[in-house]
């Protein structure tokens, strides 16, 4: 029986593999405790999504080619050498007894007596991680692998195939021939059993072996340590000992090298063994090699990393503001044109791959998204302004969050695709499904370190070399590099060592990497410093409603330790526009400068605002109104508004040959200060118009993500009732197959009223909505118009079923009808 076999489903009942039957994995699982299930999801996630329908549709799954490849890709060097060892040894086609005993495999990865100690007390904890994620289990006492591991880890410690494997594949006449010559006396009817019975033989393969030759006994060691195949002309010769005429001839006779293909000769697994004297690996590394590098201060470390989070935090909110008054276009392949990409990186002062990262992060947190024009353009979203209300640690770890779980990569923008197409930021070809574990990986091994360690490159290539052996590859290698400058980048590490605020993130808790990284963030400040040179310093970050205010009145002129607002003209008039008084600044600023404002500000705010909306704009085409005519007289007069088409109506009036806009954009080009007014003559003060995008659809959760304790608690519960409903011993209740419309939905209601009445339980069998035959245990409660109101057993939920859809009904045993918990 294959160890995916199902147990009779009216046999024992669920968890046993039933009186005088051999185990399988299924019989197995289902014995397994909640406990025991929900750790096994929690190491494997993607066994859970979606939610198997019972135990063995998970044994199932557990045992496929990609869920286990994907299993195999956690473990560490150590972890695959004894798991090898299992598939090695544990093998069900080499001869009984099948699997192995935890005492046989450490002998087996003793490479030297001096390691026995150590290993025996190494190898235990790993085969309860190896149980645990369900790639071995056991059979009595011995341990086997699941079955796929076979093809998976087909040369496991570089050994071949056993002997039998490679028996079975050579024609019966061959065979006959080798048993003939090497066991004429067998009793084994089988020629095939007799050589494999006869090469497990340590002492029947010793005097094989002593029969040949020393250059066979040379090609041997050649092959012993593996790799386990050679290659030689016409590998498939048929040779008897008597005719053996050379060292290869001398082997294939004795049946200590067998062909595997044409000109390929391996060597069986059994014999390698023995000639390795039962161990499976010249070394065994069951620690990861030493970090090298530099001891750095914890603190200090940490300092410089929260610094980098403070000018990503900066940045990103610059570039948003900037993006909400003159928005980026959308490239027809969805993307960032890289004119618009240089322009982000000058607002955020910083380089283009540094832009690239921000602005895709700040895409993949929800910050960032498109409008619904015909022409898009890149908008902050609505999230956006919830964000920036946060305090700033919130605000980090929402991209710090958004970095670990997206899969596309920025560092690729600028390149090209196959087809030649460059590749564009928020465009697509970005998307690498590895990169979210190439970062967990690398955060992980440099948290292993102590605080403030900063290993070397080789080192720390090194140790993720031991720790993710099957990852190890040329673009797995580049997104480790490309995650170890974007975590550099985005304050998670900081002078090459790990941050502290980083460590609880990874282990799940973002509520302690918060209160860490809030220490060494500075402290948003209610005030600035006005100086006599029309600026004001802001020594620190600020508010959010003071850092607004100050963006609208003055010009960001630069940025750093401390930010420089430059109060000019065209910037006070903003804020008159925005429908800001004099006044209102005025007091906004005494308020907040801890200096006096000087003489020359007041004067620029107080004639800035003497000016402004003397003139009025409306729409004629549009005309000028003013209740001063020498100002009038002044604006026609000046060179510089020819163009504008200007013409007096009235001493008051003057009309214009262009539009409002046009007008008032060219008045105030040339130093004038009008305002647009409506029909009634009232002012048009309009604030800056904040435009929003849609939210970003979330993304779905990676298949690596470990599922909250109560969703594996869920999981766990719907697998045993599902598993109940598919293994419960059960009476059918006829249904009629043929007779007039409606008879067999009768005989179903009718089944179903008798158990309402009762209070009992009964099985049914469902289509579901996609067309997929589920088991179901329900509590039926009423029946009405085509339905059936009941509770769900296998959801421990109250659910409605469509009559139509139920194909049967069967009742339980007693012995099942036992509430669920």
């Amino acid at each position: 029986m294959t160890e995916n076999a199902q147990p009779d489903r009216h046999g024992s009942g669920p968890g046993t593999a039933g009186p005088g039957r051999p185990p399988t994995f299924t019989s197995w699982l289902r014995d397994r405790s909640d406990e025991e299930l929900a750790a096994l999801l929690s190491a494997r996630p993607d066994l859970a999504r979606p939610v198997p329908a019972d135990i063995g549709a998970l044994a199932a799954r557990a045992t496929t080619r990609n869920t286990v490849l994907r299993a195999l890709e956690g473990l560490d060097s150590f972890t695959l050498q004894v798991l090898e060892g299992v598939v090695a040894l544990g093998d069900d086609r080499l001869s009984e007894p099948v699997g192995v005993t935890p005492d046989e495999l450490v002998t087996a990865l003793t490479p030297a007596a001096a390691d026995a100690d150590r290993l025996r007390e190494a190898v235990p904890p790993v085969l309860v991680g190896l149980r645990r994620s369900a790639l071995i289990w056991p059979d009595r006492d011995r341990l086997r692998p699941v079955q796929v591991l076979r093809d998976l880890l087909d040369a496991p410690a570089r050994l071949g195939p056993p002997a039998r494997v490679l028996l079975a594949a050579l024609p019966h006449g061959r065979v006959k021939r080798l048993a003939d010559d090497l066991v004429p006396d067998s009793a084994e009817p089988a020629p095939v059993e007799a050589l494999a019975r006869l090469l497990a033989d340590p002492r029947r393969l010793d005097d094989l072996l002593s029969r040949v030759g020393e250059q066979a006994h040379r090609l041997l060691d050649g092959m012993t340590w593996g790799p386990p195949h050679g290659t030689v002309a016409d590998a498939r010769r048929d040779v008897g000992v008597a005719d053996a005429g050379s060292s290869v001839e001398e082997l294939l006779a004795r049946a200590l090298l067998l062909p595997s293909g044409d000109d390929t000769l391996t060597l069986p697994r059994e014999v390698a063994l023995h000639l390795r004297s039962g161990r499976l690996f010249r070394e065994v590394g069951v620690e990861p090699p030493a970090f090298a590098g530099t001891e750095r201060d914890g603190d200090a470390v940490t300092r410089f990393a929260a610094g980098q989070a403070f000018t990503v935090l900066r940045a990103i909110e610059e570039l948003l503001e900037s993006w909400s008054a003159e928005p980026a276009a959308v490239l027809r392949n969805g993307g960032l044109g890289v004119r618009d990409l240089r322009r982000a990186a000058r607002v955020m002062d910083t380089d283009d791959a540094t832009a690239a990262l921000y602005v895709e992060i700040a895409h993949v947190a929800g910050l960032l998204g498109t409008d619904d024009r015909v022409e898009g353009e890149w908008l902050p979203t609505r999230e956006y302004d919830l964000w920036r209300e946060s305090p700033p640690e919130r605000r980090w770890l929402r991209l710090a969050q958004a970095w670990l779980d997206t899969d596309r990569v920025p560092a690729l923008s600028g390149s090209k695709d196959p087809g030649g197409r460059m590749r564009n930021v928020l465009g697509p070809g970005l998307v690498r499904p590895a990169a979210p574990q190439a970062r967990r990986d690398l955060l992980g091994e440099l948290a292993t370190a102590d605080p403030g360690y900063a290993p070397t490159p080789v080192s720390l290539s090194a140790r993720l070399a031991w720790r993710r052996p099957r990852r190890r590859s040329q673009p797995y290698t580049e997104l480790v590099a490309v995650a170890e400058t974007e975590a550099a980048a985005l304050g998670l590490t900081g002078r090459d060592a790990l941050a502290d605020h980083v460590r609880p993130l990874l282990e799940g808790d973002p509520e302690g990497a918060a209160a860490l990284l809030s220490v060494h963030l500075p402290r948003p400040l209610d005030h600035v410093l006005v100086q006599g040179d029309l600026t004001a310093i802001a020594p620190g970050p600020l508010v959010t409603e003071l850092a607004r205010e100050l963006s609208l009145i003055a010009e960001v002129e630069s940025t750093g330790g401390a930010t420089v607002y430059r109060f000019t003209e065209d910037s006070v008039r903003r804020a008159l526009d925005a429908g800001r008084g004099i006044a209102d600044i005025t007091t906004l600023l005494e308020r907040h400068s801890r200096t006096p404002l000087p003489q020359a500000l007041r004067y620029l705010m107080s004639d800035v605002g003497r000016r402004h909306g003397r003139l009025r704009a409306g729409s004629a085409s549009a005309y000028l109104r003013c209740d001063e005519p020498a100002l009038l007289d002044e604006v026609i007069g000046d060179r510089r508004t020819e163009t504008l088409g200007l013409v007096r109506l009235a001493p008051t009036v003057v009309a214009s040959a262009v539009n409002r806009a046009t007008l008032v954009e060219g008045l105030r080009r040339s130093g004038y200060h009008p305002v647009p007014e409506g029909g009634d003559g009232t002012m048009r003060l309009s604030r800056p118009e904040v435009r929003r995008a849609e939210p970003v659809e979330v993304p779905p959760e990676p298949l690596s993500a470990t599922p909250p304790v109560e969703r594996l608690r869920d999981t766990v519960r719907a697998v045993r009732a599902g598993d109940e409903a598919a293994t419960a011993v059960r009476r059918p209740v006829s249904l009629p197959e043929d007779g007039p419309p409606g008879s067999r939905a009768m005989a179903v209601s009718t089944a179903l009223a008798r158990v309402a009445e009762t209070g009992d339980r009964v099985w049914i069998g469902y289509t579901d909505t996609d067309g997929r035959q589920v088991s179901r245990i329900i509590a039926p409660s009423s029946i009405d118009g085509g339905f059936v109101i009941a509770h769900d057993a296998t959801r421990n939920a109250v659910q409605r079923f469509a009559i139509h859809r139920i194909t049967a009904v069967a009742e339980l045993e007693e012995d099942d009808r036992t509430e669920t918990p």
